[in-house]
């Protein structure tokens, strides 16, 4: 199992237990999707088992039905099972239904031309940021994240812009309902010193990561708007210190204010005051 964690990031909250009318199988096959999805490199059949607690027959006919449909695939050299192309399709069809993400990517484009950087869009889920579309840097070095993948709202660019413009209530009971993560020696993990910044990005309009979710990456963020004035995502752009030092934060994160401002226009949304 040891292998299985590793190679895993995080566990789909859905269980292999079927309950009401739904079909057990359906059920099943659904949840042994959402851990490949969770697994980039691949699973094994033993340990697909073990995570959905099933017989390894059983996950096997699981998975040859999958397989079957163009869902899942297994690699001949070492026998690992990942996500096919089929997924993959309809994974990317939710992203493209979402007006925020297909109105995004020009956007995205532009960032990354004009600054050379990668850059990003992410939507809050709970306590974390979670980044849903991406245009990389054309650099060699450069940040890249993968999609569906998850970030503290405390420790990152993104996460800290969305923070900023939540309900005073709900970011309140945030910061106060939980120990915050110190991911690195300069994340901002004390409420008072988070509340302290939230104040100074709304003014500002962005947010800048400070080497506080990543050592060596800077990156600066800011929110783009619904039509009720609430935060619906956050763009940005991120590399690394050399290229983005202190004097050029700024200046970045003017550029993707500007930027998320159009989207939030483009959009029918409402920048705040």
């Amino acid at each position: 199992m040891s292998e299985a964690k590793r190679r895993t990031v995080g566990r789909p909250a859905s269980t292999a237990k079927a309950s009401g009318g739904h079909s057990q199988s359906l059920v099943r096959g659904l949840t042994l999707l959402e851990y490949l999805a969770a697994s980039p490199l691949g699973l094994a059949l033993s340990e697909v088992a073990e995570m959905a607690e099933l017989a390894p027959s059983t996950t096997h006919r699981l998975l040859q039905a999958l397989q079957s449909q163009g869902f899942v695939t297994q690699e001949n050299e070492q026998g690992l099972w990942r996500i096919d192309v089929k997924t993959f399709r309809i994974g990317n069809s939710f992203l493209e239904a979402r007006d925020v993400v297909a109105t995004s990517r020009p956007f995205l484009r532009r960032l990354t031309a004009e600054t050379g950087e990668t850059a990003n869009l992410g939507i809050r889920d709970g306590a974390t940021a979670v980044f849903l579309a991406q245009h990389e840097s054309p650099q060699m070095m450069r940040m890249i994240t993968r999609l569906g993948s998850r970030a503290p709202l405390h420790a990152s660019g993104v996460g800290k812009a969305l923070l900023a413009w939540m309900p005073d209530d709900q970011r309140a009971q945030l910061l106060d309902g939980q120990a915050l993560a110190r991911v690195t020696e300069n994340t901002l993990y004390q409420p008072d010193t988070l509340q302290e910044e939230t104040e100074q990005i709304r003014v500002q309009g962005f947010a800048c990561d400070r080497e506080e979710h990543a050592v060596g990456l800077h990156c600066v963020a800011a929110c783009v708007f619904d039509e009720h004035g609430a935060p619906l995502a956050a763009i940005s752009v991120s590399g690394p210190v050399a290229r983005i030092p202190e004097a050029r934060l700024l200046t970045l994160g003017a550029l993707v204010r500007q930027m998320a401002d159009e989207i939030t226009q483009q959009l029918g949304g409402q920048v705040p005051r």
